[in-house]
C-alpha cells in the first residue's frame, strides 16, 4: 500500500494508510472517513473487506476505490483490473494507476435483512442455500486451500455434499410467487459468480435498478456443480435453472438455511432483501467495461485532489 499511496501522492492526493484490526474494523473506518468529508477511500482486500468498505460507505458521498489484494477479487475480475499474482507489487501499482485513469459511478447495492433482524449493504450478491451452507462451513479457509484458489474451495465444497439437507423454499419475487425444492437461491447485483469464475448474468449493469434473481431446483447439492459446469460453458437455459428480475426479494426454507451477502455468512434465513438503487459511490478504473453501467461517469481528474 505505501507503493500505492506514493503513486497518488505523486498525482497531487493526500493519501493516510489505516490497517485493519479486527473483522468490521473496515466499515467504522470507513464511516469515520466518510463523516470526516473525506473524498475517496480504498478498500484493499478482497471481496469480503470490499464488502465492509460499502457497508461504511453506502449513502454518503465519499467514493469508493477498490485495490484487489485479496483471494478470489471477484468484484476485481468483473471490473477487469490487474490481479495479485507473483508480480505482486507490479499488478497493485497498475490496479492503481488504472484507478487513477478512471471514472465515478453510482452503484446500486442490496440490503439484507436476515431471520435474527440483523442487516447489512452488500456489492455482489447474496444467497440462501448451498452457497451459504459451503461458505457456513468452508471459512476461515485452511492455508492449502487458499494456494489452491477456487480448485481448492471446490475440493472442500465436494467433501460436504454428503450433509446438505433437501430444502424446501417459498421465495417472493416483486410479489410472485415460487415454491419447490431449491439448491440456490441468488440474489446477484453482477456479472460474475463463485469467485469470478462463472459469468451468470453476462448482460448485467451495476446500475440499472434491477437484481438478476437466479433459482435452482433439486435435492441434492451434487447438482449444483452440474450447474455450475453449464453456465461456465455458456448455458443458463437448463431445466431447473429459472433467471428472474426484481428489486424486493424474501427467501423462506425448511429447514432453516444459513445465507451469506459477498462470499461472507451473512445469518439465516428467512432472508430479505431489497436494492438500494445508486447507494454507493464508486471509482471505476479504466479497464472496466463501458457497459457495466447504464448511465455516464465523471472522471476522476474532474475532483479536486485532497
Amino acid at each position: 500500500m505505501a507503493l500505492v499511496a506514493d503513486l497518488w501522492q505523486a498525482r497531487g492526493w493526500h493519501v493516510t494508510i489505516q490497517p485493519t484490526q479486527a473483522p468490521g474494523h473496515a466499515t467504522e473506518l470507513a464511516q469515520q472517513a466518510a463523516v470526516s468529508g473525506v473524498q475517496l477511500v480504498f478498500a484493499a482486500g478482497g471481496d469480503g473487506t470490499l464488502g465492509e468498505v460499502a457497508n461504511g460507505l453506502a449513502g454518503t458521498e465519499t467514493i469508493m476505490a477498490p485495490l484487489p489484494v485479496g483471494t478470489a477479487n471477484s468484484f476485481a475480475r468483473e471490473l477487469h483490473m490487474p490481479l495479485p499474482m507473483l508480480r505482486g507489487r507490479h499488478q497493485l501499482l497498475k490496479a492503481a494507476d488504472s484507478l487513477l485513469n478512471g471514472r465515478i459511478q453510482r452503484m446500486d447495492l442490496g440490503y439484507t435483512t436476515d431471520g435474527a433482524g440483523h442487516g447489512r449493504y452488500w456489492l455482489l450478491w447474496s444467497g440462501a442455500g448451498a452457497d451459504g451452507y459451503l461458505v457456513e462451513h468452508i471459512e476461515p479457509r485452511p492455508k492449502w486451500s487458499k494456494k489452491l484458489g477456487r480448485f481448492g474451495y471446490m475440493l472442500q465444497g465436494i467433501a460436504l455434499t454428503t450433509n446438505f439437507p433437501a430444502v424446501e423454499a417459498k421465495i417472493e419475487i416483486d410479489g410472485r410467487i415460487f415454491e419447490d425444492h431449491y439448491l440456490l437461491a441468488l440474489i446477484s447485483n453482477c456479472r460474475l459468480y463463485a469467485g469470478g469464475g462463472i459469468t451468470i448474468s453476462p448482460q448485467a449493469k451495476l446500475d440499472d435498478g434491477l437484481f438478476e434473481v437466479w433459482l435452482f431446483q433439486g435435492k441434492h447439492i451434487a447438482k449444483m456443480f452440474q450447474y455450475g459446469a453449464l453456465m461456465k460453458a455458456g448455458r443458463r437455459d437448463y431445466p431447473g435453472m429459472e433467471l428472474i428480475y426484481g428489486r424486493s426479494i424474501t427467501i423462506h426454507t425448511t429447514p432453516t438455511m444459513p445465507c451469506q451477502t459477498d462470499g461472507e455468512m451473512g445469518g439465516y434465513t428467512p432472508l430479505s432483501c431489497t436494492l438500494q438503487p445508486g447507494a454507493l459511490r464508486l471509482l471505476v478504473p479504466a479497464s472496466a467495461p463501458e457497459d457495466l453501467f447504464e448511465k455516464p461517469g465523471i472522471p476522476l481528474a474532474t475532483l479536486t485532489n485532497s
